[in-house]
């Protein structure tokens, strides 16, 4: 190897070296939330989770299970969601981003300018719905929400968000999955494959967001 080649190649190694360095001492500033942004929290192991993103995907190939929305407080920042555990609930970022404990990957998406107007009158509805328990059946429901439903309807006044009609279907296989066969048999309920309703990689499939990208504390 010549003399010239060697010299090369340290250059490049001292490079790499000199960029790793400076990405670790230099990490990306964290996002800073607004009222209004909307928090995706990717796919965790639990079987219902799996289920609603196996039927859910996009062209996006976004693998989000739960959505919740942002407030910033004078004391902080909270998320208010829909969740089988205490229905429509207002919780801490913490929170949601460790469910039970466990670290799960949460994406920050933001309405592009032009829609950033109906951000108020959609707090004041999110509010509105506090209280109200969890929609197990996910068929659109005056008494109670679900997740991207809850999302959809504080964003009604907009229309921000639209309901589509709804499919329970494995894409590979057009077959329903066993999650949510065994799901709806306990409930004594049809499966309510074509019904209107919405999800969160739906939601995040609007030409309305933009990705921030992932949230760290």
């Amino acid at each position: 190897m010549s003399l010239e080649i060697m010299s090369r190649l340290k250059q490049s190694i001292l490079f790499l070296i000199l960029t790793g360095l400076f990405a670790c001492t230099h990490p990306e500033p964290k996002i800073q939330l607004q009222s209004g942004d909307l928090l995706f929290r990717e796919k965790s192991s639990e079987n219902i989770s799996e289920a609603i993103d196996q039927v859910t995907l996009t062209s996006g190939e976004t693998h989000f299970s739960h959505v919740g929305l942002v407030e910033v407080t004078d004391t902080g920042v909270v998320v208010l969601h829909a969740y089988p555990e205490g229905g429509i609930s207002m919780i801490t970022l913490k929170e949601f981003i460790y469910p039970k404990g466990d670290s799960v990957t949460v994406i920050a998406y933001r309405l592009k300018e032009e829609w950033q107007k109906g951000i108020p009158s959609a707090m004041q509805k999110a509010h509105q719905m506090l209280g109200k328990p969890y929609n197990f059946s996910y068929i659109t429901s005056d008494t109670a929400h679900y997740c991207s439903e809850f999302i959809y309807l504080a964003f009604a006044a907009g229309p921000v968000f639209e309901l589509e009609p709804m499919t329970f279907k494995d894409p590979a296989t057009g077959n329903f999955p066993a999650a949510w066969v065994e799901y709806y048999q306990k409930m004594g309920v049809e499966i309510p494959e074509g019904l209107p309703g919405c999800n969160p990689n739906g939601l995040a499939a609007s030409n309305k967001l933009k990705k921030l990208g992932k949230i760290t504390l």
